[in-house]
């Protein structure tokens, strides 16, 4: 049973506090969190990273670590109730969760009622691949990791932040639906567009 919340900025509103908190089972003090920071080039002085801490010490968790699998033994992740993975570059990400066997705990992990979070690239890693972000920020690559298949704990492939234009500008002018829209001709996919205060929750 996989338990996924799919947001562009973690717990930008009430609204999704709320429906991750429907997701747990026990109370908030009994469950341990951990927040992976591998994405972030701050890792856990990332100011969303520390933001992350701090909802869910206002959510009434108690233990809540910060967890890098670059360097951190990914089994360590099987002692924990929920996973939420902090954003920042997918494709150094999806290096490393494949580099260190994090992607096997954690597909082990969505099979075992576990709750994963996933912010921004931590949602994207969770799809079938990161394609969408080799179209719109190919820069980004700074591993060259050339495999772009992602996790797989959905289906559903998402474009996070879709309401932010500022942060996806294109010098022939073209907005970001039209680029998606090219994206899905091509791909011959569906792409479900995610904006910075709207979650996708995938309770299966």
């Amino acid at each position: 049973m996989s338990k996924l919340l799919l947001t562009s900025n973690g717990f930008f509103t009430e609204q999704i506090k709320k429906q991750f908190l429907q997701l747990t089972d026990e109370e908030p003090s009994d469950l341990k969190v951990s927040i992976i920071t591998t994405a972030s080039p701050l890792k856990e002085n990332n100011q969303y990273a520390k933001k992350a801490k701090e909802d869910f010490i206002q959510m009434g968790f108690h233990t809540i670590d910060f967890t890098d699998i670059e360097y951190d033994e990914p089994e360590t992740l099987r002692q924990y109730d929920v996973i939420y993975i902090n954003g920042g570059n997918p494709f150094y990400l999806l290096y490393h969760m494949k580099k260190s066997g994090s992607d096997l705990v954690l597909k082990d992990l969505a099979n075992k009622n576990i709750i994963i979070v996933g912010v921004s690239a931590g949602a994207i890693i969770l799809g079938p691949s990161i394609d969408v972000v080799n179209y719109f920020t190919p820069q980004m690559n700074t591993v060259n990791i050339q495999d772009l298949t992602a996790l797989g704990l959905t289906d559903t492939y998402i474009f996070p932040h879709y309401d932010r234009e500022d942060l996806f500008p294109d010098s022939t002018g073209k907005t970001i639906e039209d680029r998606l829209k090219t994206f899905e001709t091509l791909n011959k996919c569906t792409v479900v567009r995610v904006s910075d205060n709207q979650p996708i929750l995938i309770d299966t």
